[in-house]
């Protein structure tokens, strides 16, 4: 009770820039927490799809592999399926893995998508942080001006605490919100870096099983 008290009582003395400041953080929370369920939730999707799509390649059924990728959300079905669609082209294994790489580029804005927000919200948290204190201080020195010279002293401390309670709160809103970013970006990447090894050991497959087996020598010859 005495901490939610605290709390309470940083917040009204921070000013008015604290409420702008604490919608930022708000607003940074959520995305954080979104990105981390979808994330987590493709991660989770890109390792049952890679369970279920590797049997049929090993099987050789690609139609199967192509179905899965039209009604499978998931993004290493898509990749896979886009390769196996361009299995017997021209083109050979290249063709091949330059579809599956244009699978991979597809899903990538998916999975970056609103992450870089949460720097931006950090900076602009720290940034309202310090308008609010400088607008506390001239509005601090304007009042001691006018003021009674024996209370000026007093008068000048207590409105220099209050201004520092908005760079408090902006650092303190900043600061988790980076460590989130951080965190989400290197989700991101490993999560991207899965789906490029996944593809490149699924283009291995393809193209091997692909490749007609070599004619056995004559043992007459």
């Amino acid at each position: 009770m005495d901490f939610f008290s605290t709390v309470v009582r940083f917040f009204q003395n921070g000013g008015p820039f604290m409420y702008p400041i604490a919608i930022v953080l708000v607003i940074g929370l959520v995305i954080a927490i979104e990105r981390f369920v979808v994330l987590s939730q493709a991660k989770r999707a890109n390792q049952q799809a890679f369970g279920r799509v590797m049997p049929l390649l090993k099987k050789r059924d690609y139609q199967a592999v192509v179905n899965m990728g039209r009604s499978d959300e998931a993004p290493i079905a898509k990749i896979v399926a886009a390769g196996v669609s361009r299995m017997g082209g021209s083109g050979g294994r290249n063709e091949i893995e330059l579809a599956m790489e244009e699978g991979v580029l597809e899903a990538m804005p998916r999975l970056e998508k609103r992450t870089p927000y949460l720097a931006t919200l950090a900076n602009i948290a720290t940034l309202l942080g310090l308008l609010g204190t400088i607008i506390g201080l001239i509005a601090a020195f304007t009042a001691v001006a006018e003021a009674d010279p024996a209370e000026k002293a007093t008068l000048l401390s207590n409105s220099i605490s209050v201004a520092m309670n908005t760079t408090a709160f902006g650092l303190i809103a900043a600061i988790p919100l980076l460590l989130f970013h951080a965190m989400l970006q290197t989700k991101t990447t490993e999560l991207v870096d899965s789906l490029e090894m996944t593809g490149v050991r699924c283009l291995n497959l393809l193209t091997n099983t692909a490749r007609p087996a070599a004619p056995k020598a004559n043992a007459n010859a």
